[in-house]
């Protein structure tokens, strides 16, 4: 038998993508103030920013945006998307968003978040600035072993059940609720078993708290439990889906990842008095309930979506191309997360850069330079994004851990698009001495990786400390 695993699919439609200099490249980034997030599409070669909605529709997708039903109100896509997700998930209250951080927000702030505490394995990005936007404290309780690249448990993902015991007892009413992300992104797109979940969702059962799942990469993590955890190999994808979900009270999604779709997110819970609390906020932020910021065409396309994430074909053709990034970088000893994970492969920074301080965004001068060297863009997933200003005035608070983020588009690039990323990589690697690092010279308070401006440091070790806008 052949031991390769293609892509489960034939493409029928292709997009140019930009070719650049290394003299315009380097132009683009300082016009860009040195921030990937402000560079325009028409100046990068593979992006590998984020997966959330930079994916690649399915033909039945298309037909399906083609069928869709703009109603205002009582829009028939609704009701089929609705259909699709309450079969898959087995909860009782579905309500569409435009993306998941509208998701998060709403639900935050009808489970009263202000001035309480949400227990998670890792907060995102977005869940960690919601949780703080309205006053609650997020608290991150993922295993040590997450904080260990060269580890290679099997579930890195997972929240440390004694810490979430501890703090269940100690902090009572203060907690709001138990949240659960899945795969888990902070800390390398790392997989949570079912064990774990299981364990933690009895853990909040028992203290009376609600189980909330962030379930943007729900597939992803199901085919990694069906393949790494004991016991799970003879089950169907699909069974463990909905084991998962049955163990939650609520769950947000951000559908742009494994709903295959380019926008959309999910707010899904079991509890009427609460749903038709997050209706009355939706009403006021979204739109109507049964479209929820979003277009009949969008409702019709993840419904196909949902369905098609949960193809096992297709899932260990998405697992296995980013292991096999992973698997070549690691040949070219590239320092990295491992094991590799479902969605990204990421990059140790401090180990890649150990002259670079933390204070000084390794992981930002790393994409910086993958992006001058050849066109590729990445993200950093490290003290730009998730450390805070030291009031003092001093160096950044940093983050526990330093990373670079390379994410793979859902059946969008293919393996000579691997190879070169491989290939350009090896080549700044061996560079490596030669780069600096970054001090802020502007950055908002809230989400500050998303718009902050930047500049390289030459010859300076202390932090210069951006204005706070």
């Amino acid at each position: 038998m052949p031991k390769t695993i293609i892509e489960p699919f034939r493409i029928k439609t292709v997009e140019a993508i930009p070719q650049t200099t290394l003299k315009k490249r380097k132009e683009y980034l300082a016009a860009a103030k040195f921030n990937p997030f402000k560079l325009r599409s028409e100046q990068i070669t593979i992006d590998l920013l984020t997966d959330s909605g930079t994916g690649a529709m399915s033909a039945n997708q298309w037909a399906a945006v083609m069928q869709g039903d703009e109603t205002y109100a009582g829009s028939r896509s609704f009701f089929q998307l609705e259909e699709v997700v309450t079969k898959l998930t087995g909860l009782k209250h579905v309500l569409p968003t435009h993306q998941g951080r509208s998701s998060e927000h709403i639900l935050l702030a009808v489970m009263g978040t202000a001035g309480k505490v949400v227990l998670a394995n890792n907060h995102f990005d977005t869940t960690k600035a919601n949780v703080e936007y309205l006053k609650g404290t997020p608290v991150d309780l993922v295993i040590k072993e997450a904080h260990e690249p060269e580890t290679k448990h099997p579930f890195k993902g997972n929240i440390d059940l004694e810490k979430l015991e501890q703090h269940l007892q100690e902090l009572g009413d203060q907690v709001a609720m138990v949240l659960m992300t899945i795969t888990n992104n902070t800390v390398g797109g790392q997989p949570v078993s079912l064990a774990n979940l299981k364990a933690a969702a009895a853990l909040a059962k028992r203290f009376n708290k609600p189980f909330i799942l962030d379930a943007a990469r729900f597939a992803e993590n199901a085919w990694f439990i069906k393949q790494r955890e004991e016991g799970q190999q003879s089950r169907s994808v699909r069974e463990i889906v909905r084991e998962t979900f049955d163990l939650c009270d609520g769950f947000t999604m951000s559908c742009k990842k494994d709903g295959l779709v380019n926008i959309g997110g999910l707010l899904c819970v079991n509890d009427d008095t609460l749903a038709e609390q997050a209706r009355s906020l939706l009403i006021l932020t979204e739109g109507f309930p049964t479209y929820g910021g979003l277009a009949g065409r969008d409702l019709a396309a993840l419904a196909v979506g949902l369905e098609e994430v949960l193809e096992e074909d297709y899932l260990q053709y998405r697992i296995a191309s980013v292991a096999y990034l992973h698997k070549a970088l690691d040949k070219l000893g590239i320092p990295l997360m491992h094991p590799a994970g479902g969605h990204a492969v990421y990059i140790d920074a401090t180990a890649f850069y150990p002259h670079i301080p933390a204070h000084q965004y390794p992981g930002l001068a790393l994409t910086n330079a993958l992006y001058v060297a050849g066109g590729i863009r990445a993200v950093e997933i490290g003290t730009l994004m998730f450390g805070t200003p030291n009031e003092a005035g001093g160096p950044d608070n940093t983050a526990p851990m330093e990373l670079v983020r390379m994410t793979i588009p859902r059946r969008t690039y293919t393996q000579s698009h691997m190879d070169y990323i491989a290939e350009v990589l090896g080549d700044v690697y061996q560079q490596r001495d030669m780069t600096t690092g970054y001090a802020i010279t502007k950055q908002t308070s809230i989400l500050r990786a998303f718009t902050a401006e930047l500049q390289p440091v030459t010859g300076a070790t202390e932090n210069l400390a951006g204005s706070v806008v």
